[in-house]
């Protein structure tokens, strides 16, 4: 997302109970949409239109991950950590700090077999 977010979007959608769960729940580790469903206990539409909502705003982001069956899936990692809000001159000012997450096992393996090696010593 270009940083011409508008403050009254980002809070509109920081104020949904769904949305921050799953903020809180991708902080923690990368989380698919049927454990965010378990994890927040809400249905899997709901799930995906607060993740479309999310990566709109970069505060979420998807990567496919391969598991050893060669089946995938797409897995969502918070990149939100920080919102800020300040009130200066008369006017309201936001701050989003981001991170971006390196914590997808193998995902930097050049080689497809080291993928695989990374991905099982990780489960």
């Amino acid at each position: 997302m270009s940083e011409d977010w508008e403050l009254a979007e980002v809070l509109d959608l920081l104020s949904d109970e769904y949305a921050r769960s799953i903020l809180a729940a991708t902080s923690v580790e990368p989380m698919s949409a049927k454990q965010l469903a378990e994890q927040c206990d809400a249905s899997l539409p709901t799930i995906y239109r607060r993740v479309e909502r999310l990566q709109e705003y970069d505060l979420l982001e998807e990567r496919t991950r391969v598991d050893l069956t060669g089946s995938h899936h797409k897995m969502y990692s918070a990149t939100l950590s920080e919102f800020s809000m300040d009130l200066e001159d008369g006017g309201y000012e936001g701050t989003i700090e981001r991170v971006s997450r390196a914590d997808f096992p193998g995902e930097d393996e050049t080689d497809t077999a080291d993928r695989f090696t990374e991905m099982w010593e990780n489960l």
